[in-house]
């Protein structure tokens, strides 16, 4: 199993900026033990603490980043995962480039000469489509998951974070498609995508 503290550094890193709660659950994790790993991580300068609009979190900095690479190398090599995972990054690229279509057609709908206007959600049919789109890589995502978890346990999880935000869209909460602060699908799909690169040391292409 991935140590709680490199697993308590990869979560900041996947989230971004959030307070020690999120971080905790994000592999739930007890959150005293992580609040202990922060700050451990924070003394090495890896992580820093700060407050923006009123919210306080941590942040991954560019010596963590570094880290955070270089302990997910180990890992893949202690535990011989580096070609299972290397396949599953080939196998998710082209769903991402689908994802990343339903994601621009849900927030756009083409209406007469304006191939951008915002779309308003009043074209059910149109809606449907995009939610069956959604679902079908859903589908894939859990079978990429599963080769995935097999090699490494810490890539549990998505499918049914996944799963539940787009069983909030079908039920008409349109910003569980692709609003941001939520596990939204674009937002968990996100955060596969960086967890993936991260853990092969790549780099995000452009647009993904």
């Amino acid at each position: 199993m991935t140590d709680p503290a490199l697993l308590a550094l990869h979560a900041v890193r996947l989230l971004g900026f959030a307070d020690t709660a999120r971080v905790a659950a994000r592999y739930r994790l007890d959150r005293d033990g992580v609040g202990s790993h922060l700050e451990d991580l924070r003394a090495r300068g890896w992580v820093t603490r700060s407050e923006f609009a009123g919210t306080s979190g941590w942040s991954l900095t560019d010596r963590g980043r570094c880290e955070d690479e270089r302990l997910l190398a180990t890992e893949l090599d202690a535990t011989g995962a580096r070609d299972a995972v290397a396949e599953a990054h080939t196998l998710f690229l082209p769903l991402n480039g689908r994802l990343l279509d339903a994601v621009t057609r849900w927030q756009l709908r083409p209406v007469g000469a304006n191939a951008f206007a915002a779309n308003d959600h009043s074209d059910f049919r149109w809606d449907d489509r995009v939610l069956a789109s959604l679902a079908a890589i859903g589908r894939r995502l859990g079978h990429l998951e599963a080769e995935l978890v097999g090699a490494l346990p810490r890539f549990a999880g998505y499918v049914s974070r996944y799963d539940a935000a787009l069983a909030r869209s079908v039920g008409g909460q349109h910003r569980w498609v692709d609003g941001v602060g939520i596990d939204s699908c674009h937002v968990v799909w996100m955060q596969l995508h960086e967890d993936l690169i991260a853990t092969l040391g790549l780099e995000r292409r452009a647009g993904g």
